[in-house]
């Protein structure tokens, strides 16, 4: 299978989550500014997962521009990641509706935490896929973002039990800033 199939589903999946995403917002319950600053946590929380789910694209798409070969592994590792996108939607809602909760803190800071490792897995598939000395094996040979990220996620999760739920959707932005720019060593390569 070439490499853009993977990426035209992909592509075409995180829009549909987008539009989803989006479709979990509601209007507000009168025609005031009043109304609309009231829902300010539900349209927080959105932008956030909505960032997330265009910086996991943004880095998706650099990756795959130096990819060569895809086997079975990898479709399955990308499945995991759409799998794991897709799950951001409903996490969303259930934090927009009770941002100072444990229960739905917990499960989007688990939702998170497997997208990074999805992530994760989908890189290792490809390095094997393309080789070690590959452009793709080169670059991500040691890679301590996505292990950072990982981490983070889990401290997160860790924060949040122990000093208060919104603490993981504040080390959720953080892991987010530390992704913004797509990797700059792509860019180099290509």
């Amino acid at each position: 299978m070439s490499k853009s199939r993977i990426e035209a589903f992909t592509d075409a999946v995180i829009a549909i989550i987008m539009t989803l995403l989006v479709l979990e917002l509601h209007e507000p319950g009168a025609p005031t500014w009043t109304a609309f600053l009231n829902m300010e946590h539900k349209f927080i929380v959105y932008l956030i997962s909505f960032v997330s789910l265009a910086i996991y694209w943004n880095n998706h798409h650099h990756l795959f521009q130096l990819v060569r070969k895809v086997d079975g592994w990898v479709l399955w590792a990308n499945n995991f990641l759409i799998l794991m996108m897709t799950l951001f939607p409903y996490v969303t809602a259930w934090v927009g509706d009770y941002p100072f909760s444990w229960p739905p803190q917990a499960l989007y800071g688990l939702v998170t935490l497997g997208t990074d490792f999805a992530y994760y897995l989908l890189v290792r598939t490809l390095v094997r896929a393309n080789g070690k000395d590959s452009q793709v094996g080169q670059l991500f040979r040691h890679y301590p973002k996505s292990y950072l990220s990982i981490g983070l996620a889990i401290v997160a999760l860790i924060l949040g039990k122990l000093i208060a739920p919104i603490a993981v959707l504040i080390v959720n932005v953080l892991i987010l800033l530390m992704w913004f720019i797509p990797e700059k060593s792509i860019e180099k390569i290509l």
